[in-house]
């Protein structure tokens, strides 16, 4: 398969597991957590859906198109070790939603980012949030949810944080 091919297979299930997550969430309140903002397409997506919502997006450097840039008072900028620390003493138990986009052509250092995300994300989810991710990001009292009609099990990955924990 073409890198093109694979790209568009990735942002065409990123898209329905985003869409399939705006449903499951839309009763839970809380902010949305964009781990990576890249060029922006998927912040700009994650604000239609969520017209209503605070989302807090962490970027390492932000290189968006100026449209899809957030506000500043809802960027972390610099790197996720540096930046989430301050976000899970604010946000502990509240957020409602996580993107996670931080995959790279590196396996070590996906397997690395995930391990630390989903470290964290028992700390800042709220029971019964949930979490989309391009990585395996399971955390005790996750439960992994069927993926929507066409994804292809290990392209994409929804959890939900167990409502007990």
């Amino acid at each position: 398969m073409s890198r093109l091919d694979s790209f568009i297979r990735r942002v065409e299930a990123q898209r329905s597991c985003l869409n399939h997550a705006a449903e499951l969430v839309r009763d839970l309140p809380g902010p949305i957590f964009e781990l990576g903002l890249g060029n922006g397409r998927t912040y700009d997506h994650l604000r239609e859906l969520f017209p209503q919502r605070d989302i807090y997006v962490f970027e390492r450097k932000v290189a968006a198109h100026p449209d899809c840039i957030p506000p500043a008072d809802h960027l972390f900028e610099g790197p996720i070790e540096e930046t989430m620390p301050a976000a899970l003493e604010h946000f502990q138990g509240q957020v409602a939603l996580v993107h996670s986009d931080l995959g790279s052509g590196d396996a070590a250092l996906n397997a690395r980012l995930a391990a630390y995300i989903a470290g964290f994300l028992p700390v800042i989810l709220k029971p019964g949030a949930y979490v989309v991710a391009d990585q395996d990001v399971r955390f005790p009292a996750a439960e992994a949810m069927p993926l929507p009609e066409g994804v292809r099990p290990g392209r994409y990955f929804i959890f939900r944080a167990n409502p007990l924990s």
